[in-house]
């Protein structure tokens, strides 16, 4: 399992876009990516559970991902939310 906190750098909350964009991206992956907010788990392949987290704009969040492709799924999903993602 690896774990690393980022931001999610957008002037947005996480809406349906980018939940649907960062769950379809997490679907790639074997690996369980989870994403944690005030104590909120999300299941980073669900866009129903990323969007209930109520995630806002420049939150922190704890990322968790567990499986064989671990590192490169949490590299992945860091770069989505702190870069790619960002409105």
């Amino acid at each position: 399992m690896v774990k690393k906190t980022v931001t999610w750098n957008s002037t947005a909350n996480f809406h349906m876009r980018p939940a649907g964009t960062f769950s379809e991206e997490m679907g790639r992956f074997s690996s369980s990516v989870r994403l944690t907010y005030e104590g909120v788990r999300a299941d980073g392949k669900s866009m129903m559970n990323l969007m209930a987290a109520g995630i806002p704009a420049k939150a922190q969040l704890e990322l968790e991902c567990a499986g064989p492709d671990e590192s490169e799924a949490i590299e992945r999903a860091a770069r989505l939310l702190e870069v790619e993602l960002g409105e």
